[in-house]
């Protein structure tokens, strides 16, 4: 058995204030709408995650995972945990590990806002891949783990799944520059000139491409759960932004650490494989020669993460932000914004 360390694991905090549940109304509905559950019913709280809660449910004899909407006026669109629950039941028998669902509620008079239940994975999430405690070996194994659960996703034939209506098959990166940007000027706070410069330039260069795929939209190791003893991943998480789309997109933003917080560090000591290593990973398992403008669906992604950001800092002033460190991840969309831009603009310094 690999020595894992105890902080590998999932933190849960008791249900802050703002996210109670009322749990005999709970337990009623997991009664009704979940085979095989029997009380009394114990919920905790995830610690991570900025946007939709997320809890632990644990009763004598099993446990599972809910996850809401938060409470508050929201964005239009967001949070739809409708769409992740309708994702994940399609992917159930596919080959892309993911958790399996149990019942989805749109009744908001049960807990106060749409939730669903699914099963709870016994693993780790992985919240610094970069400076965790792994050998170098472990940490190939994390990465390339990772690279391999979204070929999988990406080679998902979706009509055969049943979600040829889950998205529009054409157009991804316009629509997304349009929503982003949308919420990124409806949650603006202060003047940000990166972000004046990608809106302008990013939907007059979309590069060319028929790919379609299910897409994830917030692919990051930390939003997967490895085995618990195996650096395997076991399920892909937060499935909140998923869509019909391009999978190149897609997993640019996984690769987004490399141009950010993996600038400088020497990945070879570390283990990480090289950007290009990871890329030509990628490549082989999904049958590609390669990728084109590579450059550009770095800097899409940035721009992505920067208008996510941004929307954040929003939630924090409005009280419906769901993560107790939510603020300090808002304050990062100017500067998220530079980087970006830096993608496209040789010319800009990044501190």
């Amino acid at each position: 058995m690999t020595d894992f360390k105890a902080e590998d694991n999932t933190g849960t905090i008791p249900v802050q204030d703002r996210h109670q549940i009322d749990e005999a109304a709970l337990s009623t509905f997991m009664k009704d709408s979940v085979s095989g559950f029997e009380g009394p019913l114990k919920l905790e709280e995830f610690a991570g995650g900025q946007s939709n809660p997320t809890y632990l449910l644990t009763t004598p004899g099993a446990r599972y995972v809910l996850r809401r909407k938060p409470p508050g006026e929201l964005l239009k669109s967001a949070h739809a945990v409708d769409r992740e629950y309708k994702v994940l039941t399609a992917l159930a028998d596919a080959d892309v590990p993911t958790a399996k669902t149990y019942a989805l509620c749109t009744d908001e008079s049960v807990i106060g806002t749409w939730f669903y239940v699914m099963e709870y994975l016994e693993g780790r999430v992985i919240w610094d891949s970069a400076e965790g405690p792994y050998s170098p070996k472990q940490r190939f194994e994390i990465w390339d783990a990772a690279n391999q659960a979204v070929a999988k996703l990406h080679l998902v034939d979706y009509k055969a799944v049943g979600l040829s209506d889950f998205g529009k098959e054409s157009d991804y990166i316009a629509r997304q520059l349009s929503r982003w940007g949308g919420q990124y000027e409806y949650t603006k706070t202060i003047d940000n000139p990166y972000m004046d410069h990608l809106l302008e330039y990013l939907p007059n260069n979309i590069p060319s491409s028929t790919d379609c795929t299910v897409v994830h939209g917030d692919l990051q190791i930390a939003n997967m759960m490895m085995h618990a003893e195996r650096n395997e991943v076991i399920g892909l998480l937060d499935w909140e932004l998923s869509t019909l789309g391009c999978p190149l997109a897609d997993f640019a933003y996984l690769c987004r650490p490399y141009r950010d917080a993996l600038r400088g560090v020497d990945l070879d000591a570390l283990g990480i494989p090289s950007e290009a290593a990871f890329v030509e990973a990628y490549c082989k398992r999904t049958g590609r020669a390669g990728i084109e403008n590579w450059d550009y669906y770095l800097a899409f992604n940035m721009f992505k993460m920067a208008a996510i950001l941004q929307g954040i800092a929003k939630r924090v002033l409005d009280g419906t932000a769901a993560s107790q460190h939510a603020e300090a991840a808002g304050a990062g969309a100017f500067d998220m914004a530079k980087l970006a831009w830096a993608q496209i603009d040789s010319s800009v310094v990044i501190d």
